[in-house]
Parts: structure tokens; sequence; C-alpha cells
């Protein structure tokens, strides 16, 4: 969507409580990935940020919303999966008074993104490396905030408490807004497309994409996250969920249920294909129980990405962690 009165995109915002504002990047598709903008007190942050192509939108959520990018303190990253921070750096040329809040771990590939681009290469190919997510600018170190885990940044008088949460990644990081009883939790607390809410509310999956995975980890983080008791959390795919403790028991189980999948494929000739195939027989049967309003053919090409990813990531698990 585009505005003929302004360079500007004509950004898709999806107004939460609390001064939340979901932000659709128009990664791969409308629906898919969400960066949210916190406004607080004049001020405001970016949690996560989408890639290179998402940057116009987030600017254009900015003035949708009357704020200056003067006003933006900080673009807090869950973790640096380029689908969350592939466009951080050039994001951050245009907020000159950000600061970028990064996990330990995290923080290097953001300041010299060298690795992780290899890294990412490797999993998406070249080819479709570059239509995805192009050139991928550094961050000056002066810029960058490195976390410690439990501590606390304002934001407009507003407390946010980061919470480093590996599983998904050993680089991922979660942040609690406890005044307002929710969680933004980047991939920790999985994926859940608004195309398969049904009365019994949102539908749930895990992502367990390479190269960090590990399912005890994962449930360790999960769990954490739901002693918060929060009433919502915010997930870049996407965006707003509630039915928290439901939703954290069918992550857990799905978790448990793909570690046995990939065990039990680890002798298969073709344990990629072996794996995929049972965990898109999960997800059907589960999605049908739940009444997702779909087809099992838009299901199939809704969850089409992940499934392939997810596999991968088990692959990988069973390579390198596996017990």
């Amino acid at each position: 969507m585009t505005d003929e009165n302004s360079a500007l995109p004509t950004p898709r915002l999806s107004r939460h409580p609390d001064g939340i504002t979901a932000i659709d990047t128009e990664y791969l598709h409308p629906g898919h990935a969400a960066a949210h903008l916190i406004e607080q007190g004049g001020r405001a942050a970016f949690v996560d940020v989408g890639t290179n192509d998402s940057v116009p939108y987030l600017l254009a959520a900015l003035r949708a919303l009357e704020l200056r990018p003067q006003a933006v303190d900080y673009v807090l990253l869950t973790h640096v999966h380029l689908d969350h921070a592939g466009g951080a750096g050039r994001l951050m040329q245009a907020l000159p008074n950000a600061v970028c809040v990064l996990h330990p771990r995290g923080a290097p590939h953001m300041i010299d993104p060298a690795r992780l681009i290899a890294g990412s290469r490797a999993v998406y190919g070249p080819q479709r490396f570059e239509r995805l997510y192009g050139q991928i600018e550094p961050i000056a170190a002066e810029r960058v905030r490195v976390t410690r885990d439990g501590e606390r940044l304002s934001l407009g008088g507003r407390e946010l408490e980061i919470l480093h949460t590996p599983g998904h990644a050993l680089h991922h990081q979660v942040f609690v807004d406890g005044a307002h009883r929710c969680i933004f939790t980047g991939d920790t607390f999985g994926i859940s497309y608004r195309e398969l809410d049904s009365p019994a509310g949102a539908f749930i999956t895990p992502t367990t994409t390479p190269t960090q995975f590990d399912p005890a980890q994962l449930c360790a983080s999960i769990d954490r996250l739901l002693g918060y008791a929060p009433e919502a959390m915010y997930l870049m795919h996407f965006s707003r969920v509630t039915g928290v403790a439901r939703l954290g028991a069918a992550l857990k189980s799905q978790v448990r249920e793909l570690e046995r999948i990939a065990r039990a494929s680890a002798a298969a000739p073709d344990r990629h294909g072996a794996i995929r195939a049972a965990m898109w027989e999960l997800w059907r049967d589960l999605a049908h129980r739940h009444g997702c309003p779909v087809s099992d053919t838009q299901l199939a090409e809704l969850l089409a990405g992940d499934l392939e990813l997810n596999a991968q990531g088990l692959v990988h698990w069973l390579d390198t962690r596996a017990g």
C-alpha cells in the first residue's frame, strides 16, 4: 500500500491497549510479521523491526501516530534473526536518539553482521537471502546497549524488564511490561496467525528454526514467562494473543512432541522429509481439533515456511545437541 502524497507507504496498523501498536512489517505477506511500537509520555520504542523493506512502514507508522523519529529512545530487539532484526541498522540511521538494546550474544552480530549474513545465507540460499534481506547495515557500537538478565529500562517512566530466554536461540530476550501485564516475546512464545483463530481462541505453534533450538531450554523459558501471569503476549508472528496459560501449555506439549518426532526420525534415510511430514500431521490434527476456519490446503500454504524451517532446525538439533 502506498500514499500518493508521500514517499512513505501507508502502514497496516493494529492499535492495542496501553499505548501499543502493531505494525505489519510486510515480510512475506500481510499478517505474517509485526513490529510493535510502545508509546509512553511522548517517548517511543520499537520492539523488533523486520527487514530493510520494513523500515519505510515503521517510519510511516511514526508519522501516522504523530511521533517524530527523535521521540524514539529504543530499538528493542528480541534476537537477531533477520526477520526480526534485518532492518535495524537502516532504521537506526533514521532515529537520531535511539539506542539498540541487544542480548550480549546478539550484539556483536549487529555491530559487525558478517557472520550473521553468512549463517543466514546458508539457511536461505544466496538468491533468496538477497531477495528477502538485501544489504544488512551495521550499527555503531556506541549506539548499542548490551543487556543483563533481569535488568530494567525506563521508557518515559514505563518500566520494562529484560529476561534472557534461550530455547529458540541462545541470544533471545523478551521484554516484560509488568504494569500492563504483557510480554513482548519475539519467538519464545511461538507463532499464532490470526487466520487460524477460532471460537476457542488463538491457535499456536512453536518455532524450532536453526541453528540454536533446544527443547529443554525453550520449555523452561516458556515456564519462566508464564510465571509472570501475563494477560497478553505480543508475538512477532502475529501480534497480540490472550488466554496465555492455555497457549503456554499447548506450546510445551508441542515442543515435547516435536522432540519425540525428531528422535524417532533420526535413522530415517530422509530425516528432514520424515520430520516435516510428521509435523504437518501433528499441526493438521491440532488445527482440526481447534476448529481453525481454513481448509487443509489453506493451512498447508500458511504453515509451509514454518514447516520447512522447523524441520531444518530439528535436523540441526539432532546433529548437534540431542543426547
